[in-house]
């Protein structure tokens, strides 16, 4: 009868450390976006955009403080019709939006971009317009 309860009190500790590492695996897997990685996606939008408070000479505007800041309103910029009458500021979800595709948030946009997929990496990249590592 011992050696049963021995064997039973061993199982439930063994499922209890398995839920643990599942538990832990399933909170890194929702871990917040990492602006490293962001940093480094963000290279499919840099050869039109610049993210520095020197700007280059670029197709598109600068993204250095786009978070938060009104949609076609850099000034110094030649922003399309649709996108100098879009009436929204560039938060999270409009970021991910438009990074999905651009022309479903504002339909008439100059921006040629077919948009990313992958919601992981769109998360990352907003984390990084929020936060650019240098």
């Amino acid at each position: 009868m011992m050696h049963r309860q021995i064997k039973t009190r061993a199982a439930a500790i063994g499922a209890l450390g398995l839920g643990l590492v599942l538990s832990v695996s399933a909170h890194a897997m929702e871990a917040p976006p990492s602006t490293a990685h962001g940093r480094l996606q963000f290279l499919r939008c840099a050869s039109c955009h610049d993210i520095s408070a020197a700007p280059s000479a670029k197709i598109g505007p600068n993204l250095l403080g786009v978070y938060g800041r009104k949609a076609g309103s850099l000034a110094g910029y030649s922003y399309s019709p649709a996108m100098k009458a879009a009436d929204f500021t560039w938060d999270e979800a409009h970021l991910d939006r438009w990074l999905t595709q651009p022309t479903s948030l504002v339909p008439g946009t100059a921006m040629a971009f077919a948009g990313i997929s992958n919601a992981a990496d769109r998360a990352a990249i907003i984390a990084y317009l929020r936060n650019p590592v240098r």
